[in-house]
């Protein structure tokens, strides 16, 4: 399942981080519908409002379909046919919808057929992992893989608009397939548009974890085949529905569980924020980077060490260099090491909660 994302992008930010070419092969932005809706978070749950991407057709009659708007949509789809005048008395949950019976239920039928399909952009999601021991869980940020590029260094260029095609360091948004439906209130006022995020049984990586996750469009051809509802039949979209491999993830700390606490801790890399000696990895160090140069509201950035690798390695180093031979379902365990390490650690190296 998906009940928790990160989104902490600005939104001219976002939108480059989007760049596209529509079908005459010309690079372009998305345009934002509704920007003043968007708020960026780094731990976002239902209800709450998320951005995603879609084709222009869908609001305007005469558009190219392979031109795409960023829209900030409420997470948890309100079918257009349902009554009541309060979207939150739905008695059902649509923040998810399961590959196996979306065209058995009305609530993601209908919309499916009528093309209304979107792309639900994040930095990553959330999933917790539940000790066999005990009833704690340990939550992890998933992710794509990330590569290092000479770019993802710079500083501060990330706000000059005349730069944003070297800018955007190649950090890859994930971007999951969805559903959206458009739903007016009996009583009339604006139209809600929300949507849901397609699920399917987890890759062989994440089933220790969870044994669903969303569904990953991976790569620019699947974004583009699924937001074309113009020129892409329903029955070819959904062939794009499957599990990918091609997934990472690294543990997080438990302030992520309460969904009021919105900073860079949510999904910093665990054994990084205890300093532990385990040495980081090139990606380790791309994403503290990427959180101390990309954050909204930023100190001033320190220079990370001097990477080991260039290839991401954040889970199978996690899982399989920890200093107790733990396996991944062992979250018990690599909680009592943190909690020991921490105890033992001197007072003036443990890290300031917030």
């Amino acid at each position: 399942m998906c009940g928790r994302t990160s989104c902490h992008l600005p939104k001219d930010v976002l939108a480059r981080a989007c760049a596209y070419r529509d079908r005459q092969g010309r690079q372009r932005l998305p345009e934002w519908k509704d920007p003043d809706k968007y708020c960026p978070s780094y731990n976002k749950s239902p209800q709450s409002s998320s951005p995603v991407l879609l084709s222009r057709l869908h609001f305007e009659k005469d558009a190219d379909s392979s031109e795409r708007i960023i829209a900030p949509m409420r997470w948890g789809l309100v079918p257009s046919w349902f009554k009541e005048s309060d979207p939150s008395k739905l008695k059902f949950n649509t923040s998810n919808c399961r590959s196996d019976t979306i065209m058995e239920k009305r609530s993601f039928k209908v919309p499916l057929g009528k093309g209304r399909r979107c792309v639900v952009l994040a930095d990553g999601f959330y999933e917790w992992q539940r000790c066999q021991v005990n009833s704690q869980r340990q939550p992890y940020f998933i992710y794509f893989p990330q590569a290092k590029t000479e770019e993802s260094g710079s500083v501060g260029a990330v706000d000059d608009p005349e730069h944003w095609e070297k800018v955007w360091d190649n950090w890859r948004l994930l971007t999951m397939a969805g559903i959206f439906d458009c739903w007016e209130s009996p009583e009339g006022g604006d139209l809600l548009y929300s949507y849901t995020i397609i699920t399917v049984d987890s890759c062989k990586s994440l089933n220790d974890i969870h044994p669903r996750m969303p569904a990953i469009l991976d790569g620019e051809e699947e974004v583009s085949k699924w937001l074309d509802f113009g020129e892409v039949s329903t029955q070819e979209a959904l062939k794009l529905i499957h599990p990918t491999e091609n997934i990472t993830f690294h543990p997080v700390s438990c302030v992520v569980n309460n969904t009021r606490n919105n900073t860079p801790e949510c999904l910093a890399p665990l054994n990084l924020l205890l300093k532990k000696e385990l040495k980081a990895s090139g990606s380790s160090q791309k994403m503290m980077q990427w959180l101390a140069t990309k954050s909204p509201k930023k100190e001033e950035p320190k220079t990370p060490p001097k990477a080991e690798s260039d290839v991401p390695q954040w889970s199978s180093q996690f899982l399989q260099k920890s200093p107790l031979p733990t396996k991944r379902g062992s979250a018990g365990l690599l909680e009592r090491w943190l909690k020991q390490e921490k105890e033992e650690e001197p007072e003036a190296k443990r890290p300031h909660n917030q």
